[in-house]
Parts: C-alpha cells; sequence; structure tokens
C-alpha cells in the first residue's frame, strides 16, 4: 500500500479543496509514493504520539490537526511542532491531517457528533456557496448517453440526495472545418449542420478537470463545444456544523447532562435554560462560535460546541441554549470516523486508534 493509496480515499470524501483558507489539511510529512503497512489515528501529533507511532511500527500518523498550521522558517527543536518533524522524518514517519474539509462533510466530524448524540434528519447547518459550476456542451443524439454516462462518473450531476441529474433540449448546431481537420460529420471547408442535444448537468468545482476530461474523451466531435459556468448556488452536501432532531423531546437539564456524559466533558458551559423542552439540535465540532446567528435562524433549540468565550454567552438572547462541551471532547470521536473509513476500504489493512490522550486542557 502507498501513502497516495490512502490519501487519494479520503481526499474523495473529504477532498482538500473543502478546507477553509486559514488551514493546512494534507500531506505535511512524507513521500506520496512512500510505502505504509500500518497506520495511527489520532486527533492531535504530539511528541507522544510519534513515540507511541515509533514503538507501535507505523509509518503513517493520520490526525485531525494539522501539526504545522503556521510557516516553519528553521527545524532547530525548539518547539514541539519542529521536533515532531524532525522526529517523524527520522524514522521515516509520515503524517497527514484532514481538517476542516473533513468538518465540512456529513460523514465527517460533525456527522459523528450527531450521530452519538442520537439526532434524525440531520443537513449541514451552514452550507457553502461557490463550490458547484455548470457544465454545458452539444452533442449528436447517437452519442448522448455514453457521453452522459461518463461525466456521470466522474462526478458530475448530484444534487442533494439525487445523482444522474441533468437537462437536455434538441436544436441545431453548425460548423465548419479548415482544410486541416478530420470533421466525425461533414467535409472539411464546409459549413455542416447536425441536429444535437444541449445537455447541462452541474459538478463540484473541485471535479472540473475530471468532468472536462470524461467530457472528452466520450465525445465524438474532433474539437469539443463547452461552456463552464461558476454558481452562486449553496451546495447541500458541503459546509460547517450540522443540525437534526432528537427521537423525542427532553427536558434541558436532562439533555445536558446526557451530553456531559456521552462526550466526558468535566464541565458542560451553557448559557441560561429557557425552561422548555428541546428537540432540534445545531452542532460544530471545535470552535463553532461564528455559528451562533445560523443556529438561531434555524430555530435550533441547543447549539453545541466548543471554545466559547464569556461574551459570546449574550448571544443566545433568550432564544438559544448555548453549550459549550470543550474543544478537545467535540472532536474526539473523529478518531472513529477515520477508523471506519479506513477499514471498510481497506479491510485488511491495519489501522490502529492511538491510546495517548492529547487533550491539553485538565479540570479539577
Amino acid at each position: 500500500m502507498k501513502i497516495s493509496e490512502i490519501t487519494t480515499y479520503l481526499e474523495s470524501v473529504a477532498p482538500l479543496a473543502y478546507q477553509e483558507s486559514y488551514d493546512n489539511a494534507g500531506l505535511l510529512v512524507g513521500n506520496p509514493s512512500q510505502e505504509v503497512k500500518q497506520v495511527l489515528i489520532t486527533l492531535d501529533v504530539t511528541e507522544a504520539v510519534l513515540e507511541e507511532a515509533i514503538q507501535t511500527k507505523c509509518d503513517l500518523i493520520l490526525a485531525h490537526h494539522p501539526l504545522i498550521f503556521g510557516g516553519i522558517k528553521k527545524l532547530n527543536g525548539k518547539n514541539e511542532v519542529e521536533r515532531c518533524v524532525i522526529k517523524a522524518i527520522q524514522h521515516n514517519i509520515a503524517i497527514y491531517a484532514s481538517h476542516t474539509n473533513l468538518d465540512s462533510v456529513p460523514e465527517g466530524v460533525n456527522g459523528k457528533i450527531c450521530e452519538k448524540i442520537g439526532l434524525e434528519n440531520c443537513r449541514i447547518l451552514s452550507p457553502v456557496s461557490g463550490q458547484l459550476k455548470k457544465l454545458v456542451t452539444f452533442i449528436p443524439f447517437d452519442y448522448a448517453e455514453k457521453m452522459q454516462e461518463a461525466v456521470f462518473e466522474a462526478g458530475a450531476g448530484s444534487i442533494g440526495n439525487y445523482d444522474s441529474c441533468a437537462y437536455s433540449i434538441a436544436g441545431k448546431g453548425s460548423f465548419r472545418g479548415n482544410n486541416s481537420t478530420t470533421p466525425f460529420v461533414g467535409k472539411p471547408g464546409e459549413i455542416h449542420y447536425e441536429n444535437e442535444l444541449r445537455f447541462e448537468t452541474i459538478f463540484p468545482a473541485h471535479t472540473q478537470g475530471a468532468v472536462i476530461r470524461a467530457l472528452i474523451q466520450a465525445h465524438p466531435y474532433e474539437e469539443v463545444a463547452y461552456d463552464i459556468y461558476s454558481l452562486d448556488n449553496q451546495h447541500p452536501q458541503v459546509g460547517i456544523g450540522m443540525i437534526g432532531e432528537l427521537p423525542r423531546e427532553m427536558d434541558e437539564k436532562r439533555f445536558l447532562r446526557s451530553l456531559k456524559r456521552t462526550f466526558g466533558t468535566g464541565v458542560v458551559k451553557h448559557s441560561p435554560l429557557q425552561e422548555k423542552k428541546v428537540k432540534k439540535i445545531a452542532v460544530c465540532g471545535g470552535s463553532g462560535s461564528f455559528l451562533i446567528k445560523q443556529a438561531i435562524r434555524e430555530q435550533a433549540d441547543v447549539f453545541i460546541t466548543g471554545d466559547l468565550k464569556y461574551h459570546q454567552f449574550f448571544e443566545a438572547e433568550n432564544k438559544i441554549v448555548l453549550a459549550d462541551i470543550g474543544h478537545f471532547e467535540s472532536e474526539q470521536f473523529t478518531k472513529e470516523v477515520f477508523y471506519e473509513l479506513l477499514t471498510k476500504k481497506f479491510p485488511k489493512f491495519a489501522v490502529r486508534l492511538s491510546e495517548v490522550n492529547t487533550n491539553p486542557v485538565n479540570y479539577l
């Protein structure tokens, strides 16, 4: 197994194109063509985790939080990040991170939080815009089905829970090739009119290269005419946070106590209770204060996240209960996400969960 086989699969689930602009997800240390026999899964990369990888003979560390976040200008071992990079290189251990890109897909961090709470009818809390494009092309009737199947296979045509989505309309195209052409229909130097289908579909922006290659390979024309349009539509399957519903309404305090048990946190900090039952729950693993207003707009009864500051609790404004369960606590089950993805795709590959508790926050 090569590292590239694992990372290519992970990026098919959580594409690097979905990470935030400030993030640094991807292969941070190591060569994509390097062979790997065993993976160690962790939330954070620390010196203790590196030592665990060495002792267990793991040659790839798969983490949620990137070890290298800011720029590194020197490798002198003066801090933990530099020491980890040096030790990883010395022991030929690769390091890969899937961070905000894994936050942005339903199968990722927030989907796992919803699963642990037992939420139903889950969807993205804040879908992103600008991640979709439209393809328009023109093709003879007899070749439309083959071409359509090819672009769908390359990643086009999905809208929410539907796939193979497209629209076609009949029309007449014209073209004239010069004497150096060998047109599929018609003769060089003569204007040719052909009955064609105008075919259009949408695709995620990061798949554009694959979609266009599939189009050209399946299209019979020597020169393929096509248009690409950028769309402002929200992508319903990509975005930060999720929202869903409890199977049954619960008392506020009972629900908060269940959170404390499920996530094993030392304390649940929360805004004033609303003295009502709760059912609709919004979540965001890590630091999600920027989604408070969105959670209120979606009429969530509770918003669960981490790292809320003092003044941010005032933003509840008696419209919602804000529950801070801690950064590490909210993301701790991300290790399960990685484990389930890898063992399902590569059932015979060795995957280990780190036994190191990397939470830097302790409670008295």
